[in-house]
């Protein structure tokens, strides 16, 4: 007789909707989207923008797939950590770094209604035209991303590093 031992974790919940099943048009439309948006950003500092954005959307899937990614090319699990705090812990991060992170929360926040022109003339300063389009770009399509992630509640802690949508 086999008896079962109970879990310390709680049951996985179900999916709402397998959206990227039933509009598979709308996902490859996202995943091509997200190839675009991405080109000429450095991988690491696009991850911790995707990381830190998916937190605040609270989005578990993109929060586990995109640490597990920055992992994969080398982050530092230090540096996933104190993203939650990242202005307090300022000193883990590149000038760079900190203008990208302050304009993925002023894009993916919007409490006022718009990007404060000092979080994005910062961001100005330190990246070129190009790659500041590029930026805002890769913000805007983490969001989406998120937005399916959160409204069909898809389930996070099966990603495997570099497989990807």
């Amino acid at each position: 007789m086999t008896t079962e031992q109970p879990s310390e974790h709680a049951p996985e919940h179900t999916p709402r909707l397998p959206w990227s099943e039933l509009v598979p048009d709308v996902f490859r439309a996202m995943v091509r989207l997200d190839t675009a948006a991405r080109r000429g950003l450095d991988p690491k500092l696009l991850e911790l923008v995707r990381i830190r954005a998916s937190q605040l959307n609270r989005c578990a899937l993109c929060v586990d797939m995109h640490s597990k990614d920055a992992l994969a090319r080398g982050e530092s699990v230090e540096r996933i950590i104190q993203l939650s705090a990242w202005e307090e812990s300022e000193h883990f991060y590149t000038e760079k770094e900190l203008a990208a992170l302050g304009l993925t929360e002023a894009v993916t926040v919007l409490t006022d209604g718009f990007v404060p022109d000092a979080v994005y003339e910062r961001a100005a300063r330190l990246f070129d035209e190009t790659e500041l389009a590029q930026l805002i770009a890769a913000i805007t399509v983490i969001n989406a991303w998120n937005r399916f992630g959160v409204t069909c509640r898809l389930v996070p802690g099966h990603h495997t590093p570099g497989q990807h949508a």
